[in-house]
C-alpha cells in the first residue's frame, strides 16, 4: 500500500513532492521535513506504484532513490519520459557513483545527493526543481493558448501567417499565393488581431513557439 493516500493532498496551485524510496523510514524522514516547510507530500515504495498514481496537475518534483525493488530509479526516470511525463527528478543514493550521476544528470536530473543527505541540500534541490516545474508549466500554458488562436486561423490566414513570418513583404504574399496586395493586408490584420500579437515581432515569436514553419514558396532560393 502507498503512503499518498495518507497525505494531504494538493489545492489549487499548492505544489507537492512526491517521494519514491522502498525505506518506510526514509520516507517518513522525507514526508517530515518537507511537510515541517509547508509542502504537499505524496510517498511511494516503488516504481510500480507512482506508475499507477495520477501525476499531480500543480508544480511538482520527485524526490527518487537510485535504487529500488522492481524497475529502478534511473528506469523510472526513463518510463517517465516515454510516458512525456516531465516531473523534474531529485536522485537520492547510497551507493551512487559516477556513471550512474552522469547517466541521471544527462537524462534531465536537477540533482543527485548522497545519502546521508543534508537537510538544506534537500529542501534547496527541492525548490529548484519546484520552480523549473512551474517555470515550464506556465510556458506550456502559454503556448497552448497560442495553439488555441491558431486554430482558430482559417487555412487561407494559416498561409498568410507563414509567409508573414518567413519576412515576405505584403506585395510578396500577394505574388506568392496568387492574392491582391488589398487582400493580404486584410488577412493580415485578420491575423493579428485574432492571434492577439502586438507587432509582427510579437507574431514571429508565436509561430515559433508553436514549431510553425517559416514557408517561403517559391521565393525561396
Amino acid at each position: 500500500m502507498t503512503d499518498h493516500g495518507k497525505q494531504a493532498q494538493a489545492t489549487a496551485d499548492e505544489p507537492i513532492v512526491r517521494i519514491v524510496d522502498d525505506d518506510p523510514s526514509m520516507r517518513r524522514a522525507l514526508t517530515n521535513l518537507f511537510q515541517s516547510v509547508g509542502l504537499k507530500v505524496e510517498a511511494f515504495g516503488s516504481a510500480a506504484e507512482i506508475m499507477e498514481a495520477k501525476p499531480p496537475a500543480v508544480p511538482s518534483c520527485l524526490v527518487l532513490d537510485i535504487r529500488l525493488p522492481g524497475s529502478s530509479g534511473l528506469d523510472l526516470q526513463a518510463d517517465l519520459a516515454k510516458a512525456n511525463i516531465h516531473t523534474p527528478i531529485i536522485f537520492i543514493t547510497g551507493h551512487g557513483d559516477i556513471p550512474m550521476t552522469v547517466r541521471a544528470m544527462k537524462s534531465g536530473a536537477v540533482d543527485f545527493l548522497t545519502k546521508p543527505v543534508r537537510d538544506q541540500d534537500m529542501l534547496d534541490a527541492v525548490q529548484a526543481a519546484l520552480e523549473r516545474d512551474r517555470k515550464r508549466r506556465d510556458a506550456e500554458k502559454s503556448v497552448s493558448g497560442v495553439r488555441s488562436r491558431f486554430e482558430g486561423l482559417s487555412a487561407r490566414q494559416r498561409d498568410v501567417l507563414s509567409l508573414v513570418a518567413s519576412g515576405l513583404m505584403n506585395k510578396q504574399v500577394a505574388a506568392e499565393l496568387g492574392l491582391a496586395e488589398i487582400t493580404v493586408k486584410i488577412y493580415r490584420g485578420q491575423i493579428m488581431r485574432k492571434m492577439g500579437a502586438r507587432s509582427l515581432a510579437d507574431l514571429v515569436r508565436m509561430t515559433d513557439a508553436l514549431g510553425i514553419p517559416r514557408t517561403r514558396g517559391n521565393l525561396q532560393t
